[in-house]
């Protein structure tokens, strides 16, 4: 009868530590955070890397979060939806690319303001962006340019 007492008290300090556990996970993730702030969208040729929940920086700080990717059937581009801070204020001629955490790592969206008076709005779309950049088409163009100037 005893053992039965202990076993119950094991039991709620490791589920005391699992739910501890996964407020910290909650809280540290932002997940609550996808869709507060300006609604804004991007579209690009390219989107490797990027991900729903990736990050949004500006000036290498993060401002928002990519909350959605669809693409466009029409002109067949990614439309990349995100999310960024109430209190930043983007100007309507600011530019967005995709660019890598690390040369092995994944991608985050790169934010950079314009000079313009007027500012984006909910769910306005920025206009000037760059798409991804493949490391592999890369290594394939130094390959195939280094062979191309051998053969002269």
């Amino acid at each position: 009868m005893g053992n039965n007492i202990v076993e119950t008290i094991i039991g709620a300090v490791v589920l005391a530590f699992a739910a501890i556990f996964l407020v910290f996970a909650y809280r540290t993730a932002d997940i609550g955070a996808g869709g507060n702030g300006l609604n804004l969208i991007a579209k690009f040729d390219q989107v490797d890397g990027l991900q729903v929940g990736s990050d949004v920086r500006m000036s290498g700080i993060k401002v928002g979060t990519v909350t959605s990717q669809t693409l466009d059937t029409e002109s067949y581009r990614a439309v990349i939806g995100f999310s960024i801070n109430d209190e930043i204020k983007l100007p309507e001629d600011s530019a967005a690319k995709i660019a890598s955490e690390s040369l092995l790592g994944g991608s985050y969206l790169d934010l950079e303001p314009g000079g313009a008076e007027d500012m984006l709005g909910e769910g306005d779309e920025v206009t000037f962006t760059q798409s991804s950049v493949s490391l592999m088409d890369l290594i394939g163009q130094a390959i195939f340019s280094a062979t191309s100037d051998d053969d002269k």
